[in-house]
């Protein structure tokens, strides 16, 4: 098998959580410290009539965290650690409306209780739900 099919033999199910697990590792402290820079001042609570923007505060924080790595070298920590990479389906690196619109397909996979995710064992290429609608893939480094 050469370095070329190699990198073209889809990513599976269990990588790819365990991608997640990684990012999500990172991921918690960030959201942890971009809350108490809101929660602390404001005394925020589901009650607090800004609750809702503090949720999407939290969710463009994590869009911002994802897409950042995306965009600069198609790596999180997750992905960086298991030598897997995000691209487009060209093999291009992803741009912001991809990374936009991977994070809203994250979103999907995930409030489908991982049906989402569990898309990739239906398509021949297993691709889950955001990959599809971002015309992304994740490859092997």
């Amino acid at each position: 098998m050469t370095d070329q099919d190699l990198q073209m033999k889809p990513v599976g199910l269990i990588k790819r959580f365990a991608c997640m697990f990684y990012d999500g590792i990172l991921l918690i402290p960030v959201l942890f410290f971009a809350a108490v820079l809101v929660v602390v001042p404001t005394s925020m609570n589901s009650e607090h009539p800004y609750y809702v923007l503090f949720i999407a505060y939290v969710y463009a924080i994590s869009f911002v965290f994802f897409a950042w790595c995306w965009t600069h070298g198609g790596q999180t920590l997750g992905l960086k650690t298991w030598r897997l990479r995000l691209v487009t389906s060209e093999g291009q690196p992803v741009n912001w409306k991809q990374s936009g619109l991977r994070f809203i397909g994250s979103c999907l996979c995930w409030l489908s209780a991982g049906i989402g995710f569990l898309w990739c064992y239906t398509n021949k290429e297993r691709l889950a739900w955001n990959d599809l609608l971002s015309n992304t893939y994740i490859r092997r480094d």
